[in-house]
């Protein structure tokens, strides 16, 4: 393991677990291959939890074996099934524990935050609660397509979960043990963390956001981040269909409709000064006015059925 890489997050001797609060917290780390980091991000965040669990997810190094050694309660998949599943299977585990605390395991969260992260449910101020890198604004020395694709996945993230946030992609989060049962957990990649969050917005989690600092030069992931952007989006797009139908359907179909409606405008201008009208361009137009008001009147039906289910439960 690499000397000093992490060990600048280590506190003072005397133990600040004892002073959030006599309630237990459980800390789950996903992992997968990060044996040169998670030795010291479990013994780390040992220091501000009754207990960690590290979930690995199929690694083909010793990840499983010195997160033991260090003292972490470790539950192996036989395959990487996604961070999605390692979530249930450490909420799962983490029974009995009254605040859990989710945790990249890369080393590029800082174990000393768990007590900032915690201290709103211990209050009772929220249920979950998000640490965020951009809660005072984002960086200027990332590139720019990484800014805006960040921005775009936070955007959308809050219009589907009715959450305002800065950081939609956090792993870095706290949960009141009561809300573990709400969450499906069937993100199978990234987009694990906009699931989330919509599903804390559906039931009415009390939702805050806490800033806390994160190290990009342990970056571990392999993942392309455009591409990672563009799954976590469409994940969100997809899950819109139900919980959402009047973004999914009714804007765009309101588009699509304006789009027809437009070029019907320009061809009758053309035609009365004129001019003659073209088969192609007429019969697209046609098309996008009847997809646009089908789209446009099935999300609000969709909408309103949603509404009505909601007032019989």
């Amino acid at each position: 393991m690499a000397e000093g890489s992490f060990f600048s997050f280590i506190p003072q001797e005397t133990s600040e677990k004892e002073q959030i609060d006599c309630r237990k917290i459980a800390v789950i780390l996903p992992a997968y291959n990060e044996e040169v980091s998670i030795g010291s991000i479990v013994l780390l965040s040992r220091k501000y939890a009754d207990r960690v669990i590290v979930v690995d997810e199929g690694s083909t190094d010793r990840t499983a074996e010195l997160a033991a050694i260090a003292g972490a309660e470790v539950i192996v998949h036989s395959s990487n099934i996604g961070k999605g599943m390692a979530f249930k299977t450490g909420f799962a585990a983490a029974e009995g524990a009254d605040i859990i605390v989710t945790m990249d395991s890369d080393g590029q969260h800082n174990p000393a935050d768990i007590p900032k992260l915690v201290a709103p449910v211990l209050s009772g101020e929220a249920d979950m609660v998000n640490g965020s890198r951009y809660l005072n604004g984002r960086e200027t020395d990332t590139p720019a397509y990484r800014r805006v694709g960040q921005a775009i996945l936070d955007r959308a993230t809050v219009m589907n979960s009715d959450v305002k946030i800065t950081d939609s992609q956090s792993g870095f989060r706290a949960f009141s043990a009561s809300t573990k049962d709400i969450f499906r957990f069937n993100a199978h990649g990234m987009a694990i963390e906009s699931e989330m969050l919509a599903d804390a917005g559906r039931a009415g989690l009390r939702v805050k956001e806490v800033p806390i600092g994160v190290r990009y030069d342990v970056d571990g992931s392999t993942e392309n981040p455009v591409r990672h952007r563009v799954t976590v989006l469409l994940m969100i797009f997809k899950d819109m269909e139900y919980s959402k139908p009047l973004y999914y359907f009714t804007l765009p179909g309101f588009l699509l409709g304006a789009g027809g409606f437009y070029m019907g405008l320009t061809f009758l201008r053309n035609f009365y000064l004129g001019g003659s009208l073209e088969f192609g361009p007429t019969m697209l137009m046609i098309l996008l006015t009847i997809v646009g008001v089908f789209m446009s009147f099935t999300g609000v039906l969709l909408h309103s059925i949603a509404g009505l289910l909601m007032h019989l439960k």
